[in-house]
């Protein structure tokens, strides 16, 4: 990554919290009431930089460093803005506690009849139950989609907060602001503004529980690369009804007429209904999106796939066969679950660079200290992980303790809650 790309989050993220501070920094005041003042403007704009990574636009996304990246960024600094917002209210008390305890509990107490402490009260109320949702993995995803919205309500009470103690000028700027950026989100990513119409050409089992979807473009196409994802959202069919939600797919394989393949297995309600997928369905395709197999060095290679993550491996290898020595671990549940394997092994036969090893694991968690090379076999290996998070974290570990450092050990989760 270029040290543009690497810095581009650090810097906005102190422009959209510096400005706000410089702006709002109280002259003259109590120690307490300034520090109350400092990080509630620092948490609004914490805010406001979370919702702006809220926004998937595929240029944003690719100048920020990737989505996997403005994740992460998300979800730490939803939590830093809620912690500077309980802060913020016990340091307003804390600047009356000198005078009486009383006075200190009249400034923040919930009981008290002004509406910009229930405004305020409400606001953190809702961000607290919204980021709670972030933290549970067990909620259907439909469920998780409208819980989480309610962080998009909080930000805008608590905005309100801000207008209804008199602060105009700031209040406004950032009211709009977090209208702007939440209104994008709904219409471009959501509603589908952004996507592009695609038709299914064709669905086909490829292991249980899991179909590969073709799909051709009926307008200007995406311009994706194997190794990369998209959100799709399927429709209507002749049979099929669709449930509309955009999920995250790795592109599977790519076609000269800009059509291309995605793996779908049944992981939920939505893609259980994917299942039954049939040619003519109407798609919109968002994206694309990851960093994943982008621009891989020359040093050898080893890529480490888990059930449904060989699809990017198996885009590339579609697409050119590998150059450098490569050692492919694919590793599945059982014989009904190896997807693609039959054309795995062809590709491997045809491939002298490729080596690949194809392991059942049953229920539990493979055995990496057969399926992964010792360290020595390990000496300048750029190496790549696929899979589900148990996997992912089960070989970064592993790997590691074979001596490969941290920054030549790639992977992407394709979870986005």
């Amino acid at each position: 990554m270029s040290r543009l790309r690497t810095l581009s989050l650090p810097a906005l993220l102190l422009l959209f919290v510096g400005v706000p501070v410089y702006w709002s920094f109280p002259d003259e005041l109590p120690v307490w009431r300034s520090l109350g003042i400092v990080v509630g403007w620092a948490g609004g704009g914490l805010l406001l930089f979370n919702l702006l990574l809220m926004v998937r636009e595929v240029r944003l996304a690719s100048h920020l460093g990737g989505l996997e990246r403005i994740t992460a960024w998300h979800h730490r600094t939803g939590v830093a803005a809620y912690l500077l917002f309980l802060l913020h209210p016990l340091a307003l008390a804390g600047a009356g506690w000198s005078e009486s305890p009383a006075l200190a509990w009249q400034v923040i107490s919930p009981l008290a009849a002004s509406w910009p402490v229930w405004l305020g009260w409400g606001g953190l109320i809702l961000l607290m139950a919204g980021l709670a949702t972030t933290f549970s993995h067990r909620l259907a995803y439909g469920t998780w989609r409208w819980l989480h919205s309610l962080l998009g309500l909080g930000v805008l009470i608590g905005f309100m907060h801000v207008l209804q103690l008199g602060i105009s000028v700031g209040g406004l700027a950032a009211l709009a602001a977090a209208v702007l950026l939440l209104l994008w989100r709904l219409l471009r990513v959501d509603l589908g503004a952004a996507a592009k119409p695609y038709i299914v050409t064709s669905v086909q089992s490829v292991a249980q529980s899991m179909v590969e979807v073709a799909m051709k473009p009926l307008a200007m196409p995406i311009d994706g690369a194997p190794g990369q994802f998209v959100l799709v959202a399927f429709f209507q069919g002749a049979s099929y009804r669709g449930c509309g939600e955009f999920h995250p797919f790795t592109i599977s394989g790519i076609g000269p007429e800009h059509e291309f393949r995605i793996g779908v297995k049944a992981l939920g309600d939505c893609t259980r209904r994917m299942q039954s997928l049939e040619a003519g369905v109407a798609a919109r395709v968002h994206g694309p999106f990851g960093e994943f197999l982008n621009a891989l060095p020359a040093r050898p290679q080893l890529w480490v796939a888990g059930g449904i993550g060989i699809t990017p491996f198996l885009g590339w290898l579609r697409h050119q066969p590998v150059s450098q020595p490569t050692r492919l671990v694919y590793l599945y549940r059982g014989q009904r679950d190896a997807a693609y394997l039959d054309e795995l092994t062809g590709l491997a036969a045809n491939c002298p660079a490729l080596s690949l090893l194809a392991e059942a694991t049953g229920a539990g968690l493979p055995d990496l200290g057969r399926a992964l090379p010792d360290a020595a076999a390990l000496v300048d290996h750029e190496c790549y992980v696929c899979g589900p998070p148990g996997l992912i974290d089960t070989v970064s570990r592993a790997l590691q303790q074979r001596g490969v450092p941290l920054e030549r050990i790639h992977f992407e989760h394709f979870d986005f809650r």
